[in-house]
């Protein structure tokens, strides 16, 4: 896998997502992140009839995020085959789950799947469960991906100073995170164009990533990483610098080539948010409250 696959580039098309507020996407990456890992009903269930009730409305309500994050995307045309590339990674995550999940033994085992000779019982509950963790997964990697596709690094930054600014007001110097952030960003596709380079140079030299055990791997590996290290300081050596010779200094006041400005398609987004926020937090605080089943509560 490339490592771009990881990241989502920025890609300007003339959406209402691209147009939107920087600010208003952060905020709504933040609610649906948390929205993700809400508990969806009691874990700590007694019977089988309570096993079904919070599986049940772990996927209903896993199903509706993942329609609104499909919707999003598709809103943004953000690049599906991307999408998929950048969840090349959970086939590891799906496995080690599993491996905690199915053959570490539950209190909340209801669903049987199998009886071993040995009285070890493996349940369904397992493979639900990873199935749920890896759908919230995959959808925040989806909203990460919304949120880099339709949006600068540089806005991203300017939005983070300004969600800082009441810091300012207890002397924490905002303008500096600010400056380091924005450094951070800028320097992660070089650092990727970098490990590309210092891994074809490698291959070419004979060095083989892919085929050997663990340890071989691991001595292959740092063929790549102490250079790039190397890279990383000396870059970031030039940068200093490069600033130091223009003058910089973090703590005077600095102008901005860009304002954010509020408008009508961002309080359109703020509502949305807030009525999806609102909304799963009452069914959240329900399904808490009385364990019932969302598909009997909905018809």
């Amino acid at each position: 896998m490339k490592l771009e696959g990881l990241f989502g580039k920025l890609t300007h098309h003339n959406t209402f997502m691209h147009k939107t507020d920087v600010r208003i996407k952060l905020l709504g990456l933040l609610v649906f992140i948390v929205l993700c890992f809400l508990p969806y009903g009691k874990n700590g269930y007694s019977d089988l009839n309570g096993c079904i009730n919070y599986y049940v409305n772990q996927f209903v309500f896993v199903g509706f995020l993942a329609v609104i994050t499909i919707t999003l995307m598709l809103i943004s045309r953000v690049s599906i085959l991307s999408y998929f590339k950048s969840l090349s990674f959970m086939w590891f995550m799906m496995i080690f789950l599993l491996a905690i999940m199915v053959f570490v033994p539950t209190k909340n085992g209801y669903l049987v799947l199998h009886d071993f000779n040995n009285g070890y019982i493996i349940y369904y509950d397992g493979f639900l469960q990873c199935a749920s963790v890896l759908l919230r997964i995959a959808i925040m990697v989806a909203l990460t991906m919304i949120l880099t596709s339709t949006t600068s690094p540089l806005d991203i930054t300017y939005s983070l100073e300004w969600y800082l600014t009441p810091l300012r007001l207890i002397k924490v110097p905002t303008q500096i995170f600010s400056m380091i952030l924005s450094l951070s960003i800028r320097m992660i596709p070089t650092i990727l164009d970098e490990s590309n380079r210092i891994l074809k140079a490698q291959k070419s030299r004979g060095v083989d990533f892919n085929k050997g055990f663990i340890m071989s791997k691991i001595k292959s590996i740092s063929t790549l990483i102490i250079p790039l290290l190397i890279s990383c300081f000396s870059k970031s050596n030039d940068m200093s610098y490069a600033l130091y010779a223009r003058g910089y200094d973090p703590y005077k006041k600095r102008s901005k080539y860009k304002k954010l400005k509020f408008s009508y398609r961002d309080l359109i987004s703020l509502i949305f948010i807030l009525l999806i926020l609102g909304f799963l937090i009452f069914i959240v605080v329900m399904a808490n409250c009385y364990n019932f089943n969302l598909l009997e509560f909905f018809k």
